[in-house]
C-alpha cells in the first residue's frame, strides 16, 4: 500500500515484542458466498492460514472472534435493525462458526463471542491480552470496513501497537476496503505485506518503522 506519508499522519508505529494473531470474524456467515452477510474471501483465508501455520509454529498466540445473538436479538439493539441479515447468527447456528479452513485449535486458540463491530466492544479481549501481556494486535478477518477498521480503532485506543497484514482482511466492497486500509494506514495502524508479518513473526526483531 502506497501512502504519502505527509507531515503529522500515516507514520509507521512499528511492532513490539510480543504480538497476538487476532482473527476477525472469519466465520461461515461471512465466508460463504451463499450466505446474505456472505462474500468470496477465499484468498483471504488462504493468506491467512499462512500467517496462522507460522504463529502457532513460533507460539504466537491466537485468538478468533465470532458474532452470535440468542433468540430475540436484543443483544444486537439498532444494529438488528440496521443490518435485519444478522439475524442468520442466531446461536448454534452454522453460521456462527468459524470457516474449517483455518483449523482453528479449540483446545489453545480462544473463541470470543461478540455482538457488535469491535472486538473489544463487551468483551474480554482487553483482559485476555493484558493478562499475557501483549503489546501488539495482528488484526486479520472481515470485513475490512467494518468490524476490522472498528477493531483497528478500539485496539489503539486500549494502549495496543496495531498492525494490519493486507492480504489477509477482506470486504464485499473493493472501494470500502480500499478507502479503510488506507484510513487505518492514515491514523490508527501499520498497513503491511503478508511477508513483512511473516518476517516478523519469525524473528520478532518488532521494528518495521522503515517498512
Amino acid at each position: 500500500m502506497n501512502i504519502e506519508k505527509s507531515s503529522g499522519f500515516a507514520q509507521n508505529s512499528g511492532m513490539g515484542l510480543n504480538p497476538v494473531i487476532l482473527v476477525v470474524d472469519f466465520m461461515k456467515g461471512f465466508t460463504d458466498r451463499d450466505s446474505p452477510l456472505g462474500s468470496n474471501l477465499d484468498n483471504e483465508i488462504k493468506a491467512t492460514n499462512e500467517l496462522l501455520n507460522i504463529a502457532r509454529k513460533e507460539c504466537v498466540p491466537i485468538i478468533f472472534t465470532s458474532v452470535s445473538y440468542d433468540p430475540g436479538f436484543q443483544e444486537g439493539a439498532h444494529f438488528i435493525r440496521k443490518i435485519p441479515a444478522l439475524k442468520i447468527l442466531s446461536a448454534g447456528s452454522e453460521a456462527c462458526e468459524i470457516d474449517p479452513r483455518l483449523e482453528r485449535n479449540e483446545q489453545t486458540e480462544l473463541l470470543v463471542v461478540k455482538k457488535f463491530a469491535s472486538a473489544f466492544f463487551g468483551t474480554a479481549i482487553s483482559s485476555v491480552l493484558s493478562h499475557q501481556r501483549i503489546d501488539t494486535v495482528i488484526i486479520v478477518g472481515c470485513s475490512t470496513s467494518g468490524c476490522i477498521r472498528a477493531t483497528v480503532v478500539d485496539a489503539l485506543q486500549h494502549g495496543y501497537l496495531v498492525v494490519v497484514p493486507e492480504e489477509c482482511v477482506g470486504d464485499r466492497s473493493q472501494s470500502a476496503h480500499d478507502a479503510s486500509l488506507s484510513d487505518i494506514q492514515m491514523k490508527y495502524g501499520d498497513v503491511v505485506s503478508l511477508e513483512t508479518v511473516k518476517k516478523y513473526l519469525t524473528h520478532l526483531k518488532g521494528d518495521i518503522s522503515n517498512v
